[in-house]
């Protein structure tokens, strides 16, 4: 939105999360608030609060009056995505916060003493010089998005996830961190228990992430965790109608999992809708998916989302998503590479039996080849550094500079403030009696899970489409992390908690796959060879500005980085979305 409004005699501003979205009034007139998002629990909250208190029967009432009766601990009593501002008449300042996981954005800047606010980072480039961060930009070369609170534009921040601030009539800014996940192992239970809570907890998820006054559908990528969570809504939902969506690259088979999706809808009775996503689709859609993400994207996964989610947007308007189960229970590759390389120096040293190793060299040997289509990885990540600490192994299987040695100045590639910013994350004082596993999954769960949430937000939005994602319910993020790793990390099997807890939920065609990519794009193929996509490419990198952004070190010859990555390799889709963006939010300034 592009809308500002004033309040009060204070010098402060604010410009609508949503377009369209009236404030809404304390009825003692001290409060007005601006909420974007849904409250799954609202009803529940409002025995505490009076029911004679209320006026209307929405969720942003009961955020309202929770306000006014508990202060910023209203927080603590939410379960939704949400971010919203208060603004207090008497005190003459701003509440803001954010859901705990990021799912919905809040983006701020201080200009003029004045303070400004949206759900999107355009809405607030006419208070911005529009200038680039450098720390940010590294961070977006290492990792391929920023880390948290930071924005590619300087003056532009982002609220963290479950944070809160204050904004007094000064523009002084308070801002405070009012949930976290911790690490408190319990190792008094039994797996078995472990699993029959997880049941009944994603059960309880799933069911109010359901609640809703129209028809709710689901994301089918083929995954455990897109497929569980569809197989679960469908179950307790009362519409004999579900609906499922997937999307795939037909042209070849390597790049197709709709089988898997077919397999799951066909076991649940799931009406499945499949989007065959072609390289047309790409040129002709890349542009406006920059546009609606509003900043450059970590990978290509953001093209066949947008194009399922306006598929679905056809016959629904809530849809739920399978978001959150890798960082939550174990899901990403890097993760097994890592405990193989611990095996390895425990077989050298002799050590594996000393009781000190969650995977033994033995028991992960027939979960490797879950590495199959990783060789280029696994050649990179040994090839340096090898058996050194393991903070410093993490580092170096999740930062993506190297792919920009010679095309990106050295300037613009990490430092070793980048490299402290990613420390403290992942040696942070919550997960001090975590595991190597517990250690990972909680830098992707702080870092890579609100990037991701945020293509699907954004995605889902631009077609006017709500996602969902029952995953990411703090009670159950909170249980899964007293889950004792080698519980959920057995072997170096990926998921394996979430597999057993489920196995009678799922075909066993997606229990026992090895070869989930995670909604690959056939993006290099398809710059590789004359087409419509080779030849947008060079319109986009054609002009002098393109040849010549601040953050080269030459001009760019595409041609030499396309045949010079794999199949998988990010670096063209980086500097892609990188200029795209540029060219929208910055270039027209």
């Amino acid at each position: 939105a592009n809308k500002s409004v004033g309040f009060g005699h204070a010098r402060l501003s604010i410009i609508d999360l949503v377009s369209g979205d009236q404030p809404m009034h304390s009825s003692c007139g001290r409060y007005t608030i601006i909420f974007n998002g849904e409250i799954y629990n609202f009803e529940s909250i409002k025995p505490d609060i009076g029911v004679s208190e209320f006026r209307t029967l929405s969720d942003t009432e009961v955020i309202l009056l929770g306000y006014r009766k508990w202060g910023p601990k209203i927080l603590d009593r939410l379960e939704g995505m949400y971010a919203f501002a208060i603004w207090d008449n008497e005190k003459e300042e701003i509440f803001i916060a954010r859901d705990r996981f990021g799912i919905k954005p809040l983006y701020y800047t201080h200009k003029d003493d004045c303070f400004y606010f949206a759900s999107e980072l355009k809405a607030l480039l006419e208070f911005s010089d529009r200038r680039i961060d450098t720390g940010a930009l590294r961070e977006y070369f290492t990792f391929q998005f920023c880390l948290e609170g930071n924005s590619l534009i300087q003056d532009i921040s982002q609220l963290p996830p479950a944070h809160f601030a204050l904004i007094n009539r000064n523009g002084k800014i308070q801002q405070h961190r009012y949930w976290d996940v911790n690490y408190n192992i319990d190792f008094h239970h039994t797996e078995k228990w472990f699993i029959e809570s997880l049941r009944e907890l994603l059960h309880s998820s799933v069911l109010a992430h359901l609640k809703s006054d129209v028809e709710v559908g689901a994301y089918i990528s083929g995954g455990v965790d897109s497929s569980l969570i569809a197989a679960l809504a469908r179950g307790q939902s009362s519409n004999q109608d579900f609906k499922g969506f997937n999307g795939r690259f037909a042209e070849d088979s390597f790049y197709d999992e709709s089988f898997y999706a077919e397999r799951l809808a066909a076991a649940n009775g799931i009406d499945i809708k499949i989007v065959d996503i072609t390289e047309d689709d790409f040129v002709n859609n890349i542009s406006d998916v920059i546009w609606h993400l509003d900043s450059p994207a970590g990978g290509p996964g953001s093209l066949p989302q947008y194009m399922v989610s306006k598929e679905a947007s056809k016959y629904l308007k809530v849809v739920c998503g399978g978001q959150g189960g890798d960082e939550i229970f174990g899901g990403y590759t890097r993760y097994l590479v890592a405990y193989f390389e611990q095996c390895i120096l425990g077989a050298i040293d002799g050590t594996l039996n000393s009781g000190d190793f969650l995977v033994t060299y033995n028991s992960i040997i027939p979960n490797l080849q879950t590495l199959q289509n990783y060789k280029p990885m696994l050649r990179d990540f040994f090839s340096n550094g090898l058996f050194e600490p393991r903070e410093r192994r993490y580092w170096q299987l999740i930062n993506r500079s190297r792919n920009y040695a010679g095309i990106v100045d050295d300037q613009f590639l990490p430092s070793e403030q980048t490299y402290d910013s990613f420390e403290k994350i992942f040696t942070g004082g919550n997960t001090a009696n975590g595991s190597y596993f517990d250690l990972m999954s909680h830098f992707d769960f702080k870092t890579l899970l609100p990037a991701l949430l945020q293509v699907e937000d954004r995605m889902s939005m631009a077609h006017g489409l709500e996602a969902r994602v029952p995953l990411l319910d703090h009670k159950l993020i909170e249980f899964a992390a007293t889950i004792p790793a080698d519980i959920k990390f057995k072997n170096g099997e990926l998921k394996r908690l979430l597999k057993l807890a489920f196995s009678d939920s799922l075909p066993d065609e997606i229990i026992r796959r090895k070869d989930k990519m995670g909604f690959p794009v056939p993006l290099n193929d398809w710059l590789k060879k004359k087409g419509v996509a080779r030849d947008w490419i060079g319109d986009l990198f054609s002009s002098e500005k393109a040849q010549t952004r601040h953050y080269l070190s030459d001009r760019l010859d595409v041609d030499k980085i396309v045949q010079g990555q794999g199949g998988f390799g990010r670096n063209i889709w980086a500097l892609i979305s990188l200029e795209l963006w540029h060219q929208q939010f910055v270039d027209v300034h």
